[in-house]
């Protein structure tokens, strides 16, 4: 159960987002912009990292939603998700992802983590500044959402068709698709 009132249902952020409809429009808009819009990373690429940063955050709806969106996006690829979110050091995503990540995974701990070699790591392996600008920026938006949805103890379905069903939503429309006029699905 929530610790405030949701409408029933609406799982993770789709609950407080419909409930509170001012907040709804920038957090997507956002989404849309770093997640979809232009960047020399690809959309597949983002979902990576933002399934990343929440499964180690431990957030299990945006882990879960933003994996399924990573694998729709990743097409005959998409194994390479679970590989990457497993052992990132191993995992068949080549060295700019592998540097990328770790920048990722320092920055969701603590801003100051990153450090100078970090980034020439990732420019050493082809990362431009808009990666490293994006990363960044993924990792400290999705640490607000992961904060946001599990803050509120937010209703996190157990049915893994559910996020497969998010997912591919978020592939095919991007942010704020989940929701018609009144925020309801």
């Amino acid at each position: 159960m929530s610790h405030i009132t949701l409408p029933d249902g609406l799982p993770g952020i789709i609950g407080p987002l419909t409930a509170y409809p001012a907040s709804r429009k920038p957090l997507n808009d956002l989404a849309n912009v770093v997640l979809a819009g232009p960047s020399s990373l690809t959309r597949a690429e983002r979902e990576l990292i933002a399934s990343f940063v929440s499964s180690r955050n431990q957030c299990r709806f945006c882990a879960s939603s933003h994996t399924a969106a990573a694998r729709h996006l990743y097409g005959s690829a998409k194994n390479v998700v679970e590989e990457a979110l497993c052992e990132p050091e191993r995992a068949p995503i080549g060295e700019k992802m592998r540097a990328l990540l770790r920048i990722a995974d320092k920055a969701r701990q603590d801003g100051r983590l990153v450090l100078a070699e970090d980034v020439q790591q990732a420019r050493d392996a082809g990362a431009d500044d808009q990666a490293i600008h994006d990363t960044v920026l993924i990792t400290g938006m999705f640490c607000m959402f992961n904060r946001y949805v599990d803050g509120l103890a937010t209703w996190t379905p157990k049915d893994p068709a559910i996020y497969e069903t998010i997912g591919e939503r978020i592939a095919l429309h991007g942010y704020g698709s989940q929701f018609s006029d009144d925020g309801r699905k």
